[in-house]
């Protein structure tokens, strides 16, 4: 099974700090699954590290003020022609991020706040077909990882 999953769960360092998000559950799934990393972030060509981004009112603005919105959204586009055509299944996603989380994203203040929301790159590939799933939601990775388990939970993939 392919599998899509953040650059940063791999611990790659591009996180907006520098550092990554490193997930040994999901790096175990390269011993049975081909993964395909992707940070839309550096797809973007924004610097690492970067000043911190969040979803204001559905526009991606990082800390300062700058609209980075345009750039994000094409590059998340591409991720997705990438995982189309590289045949992903599923994607694993770092969690709160404003391109990859699932299931929450900062509120916009730049205050830490977390509210229910998705990234834009998450519900690009969401909207393309594929299934997404929060890397840290630990009881997903009890499952049996085969095109058919695949589903996000609640989802009718």
């Amino acid at each position: 099974m392919k599998i899509l999953v953040s650059a940063c769960l791999m611990g790659r360092n591009c996180k907006y700090s520098g550092g990554n998000n490193y997930n040994p559950a999901v790096v175990e799934l390269s011993q049975s699954h081909e993964l395909v990393e992707v940070c839309p972030e550096v797809m973007a060509g924004l610097p690492i590290p970067r000043t911190p981004i969040e979803l204001v009112g559905g526009v991606l603005m990082d800390k300062l003020g700058q609209n980075v919105d345009e750039a994000l959204r094409q590059a998340a586009d591409r991720a997705v022609r990438l995982a189309l055509s590289a045949g992903v299944e599923l994607a694993i996603l770092q969690p709160r991020s404003p391109t990859c989380g699932v299931e929450q994203v900062y509120d916009g203040t730049f205050s830490g706040r977390l509210i229910p929301g998705i990234g834009v790159f998450a519900q690009k590939l969401r909207d393309a077909g594929i299934p997404v799933v929060d890397a840290g939601d630990t009881a997903w990775f009890d499952r049996e990882m085969t095109p058919e388990t695949a589903k996000e939970p609640g989802k009718d993939n």
